[in-house]
């Protein structure tokens, strides 16, 4: 448990570090995958790092030992773990199931907003178009979606440049892309070092949505003005909390799109499944270290309190029930 309980925060800080980095370059498709993977993995390895790591003081609690029926002696004995490691690390669980508990709780509210918004709009088709000067253009996710542009953004871009906006914004509803920026926004939540896996993808849905836009419309320059003209005209306009394609860093989408498309390549996605995998064993493997831990502590507690001196007390229960396994073990 030494150290395999720190391995998901070192892989952790390694994808918070080297994914934003990498997958920029990628096709956005398969990198926003990517990024949503290792967001939900390591976000999950972080909180599993530090509920062990809290656990080890936790359980070291005379009243908590009581009721698992273990030697407090015996844990501090064996225990690898610092007490001030493992109180930072409760602090830092604590906070960020808080902050879990919060961003959950606005991703509702947002969700909701958009479905609010999509049942107020008159019409069933999937564009509205508002009657307003200010240049506007954004996606609602709901049931079904609704894709929103105003007449300012119309008059700023020709025939074709409508038709790829539109279909940038049909792309990121078509993927469900709330459902990424949901999860990147709940790890960012729990562990901050997670944002620029959230930045990242951000961009990385922008890259997606214009990719499916040129090849919808056959024209990849066409997208390129598109998205420049439609940035340039909404500037100064405060943007929406929904998926626009005014958002991401527009001058590097647009050189992504005056290039040729990126080419697939695995390996970069293979080494980010390696770490994952290591994550995910290292936790599994803290995990049982940690079980095996409490159970020579419930073994140690069983040996200081034989069952001829002592009647019903702190580990008789435990200890008879661990006869009783042991018999059934032997019969079976």
């Amino acid at each position: 448990m030494t150290i395999s309980v720190y391995v998901p925060l070192v892989v952790t800080v390694l994808l918070a570090v080297l994914a934003p980095r990498v997958t920029r370059q990628r096709a956005p498709r398969p990198a926003a995958w990517s990024l949503a993977c290792a967001a939900a993995v390591t976000a999950t390895g972080w909180l599993g790092s530090l509920a062990l790591l809290a656990f080890t003081a936790f359980a070291q609690i005379p009243e908590v030992a009581e009721e698992g029926h273990w030697s407090v002696a015996a844990l501090r004995t064996h225990d690898p773990v610092d007490l001030s490691v493992a109180a930072v690390s409760a602090l830092a669980l604590a906070a960020g199931l808080v902050s879990l508990g919060v961003a959950s709780a606005r991703q509702v509210r947002h969700l909701m907003w958009a479905r609010r918004e999509c049942g107020r709009m008159l019409g069933d088709t999937e564009l509205v178009v508002l009657d307003d000067d200010i240049p506007q253009a954004f996606a609602l996710p709901g049931a079904p979606g609704r894709i929103v542009v105003s007449r300012g953004m119309l008059r700023c871009l020709g025939d074709a440049e409508r038709e790829a906006l539109l279909a940038h914004e049909r792309a990121h509803l078509r993927g469900r892309h709330h459902l990424f920026q949901a999860v990147w926004r709940l790890a960012a939540a729990v562990n901050p070092l997670l944002r620029p896996l959230a930045e990242a993808g951000a961009f990385a849905l922008e890259r997606w949505a214009d990719e499916e836009a040129a090849t919808r419309t056959g024209s990849r320059t066409v997208v390129a003005r598109a998205v420049g003209r439609a940035a340039l005209a909404s500037a100064a306009v405060a943007r929406p909390a929904a998926l626009a394609a005014t958002g991401g860093a527009v001058p590097q989408r647009v050189q992504a799109l005056l290039s040729p498309p990126p080419p697939p390549r695995t390996l970069p996605f293979a080494a980010g499944a390696v770490l994952l995998t290591l994550c995910c064993v290292s936790l599994a493997n803290a995990a049982s270290d940690s079980e095996n831990l409490v159970d020579s502590a419930e073994h140690a507690c069983c040996a200081a309190t034989p069952h001829v001196q002592h009647g019903p007390g702190l580990c008789t229960e435990s200890c008879g029930a661990d006869e009783r396994n042991e018999h059934g073990k032997h019969r079976s």
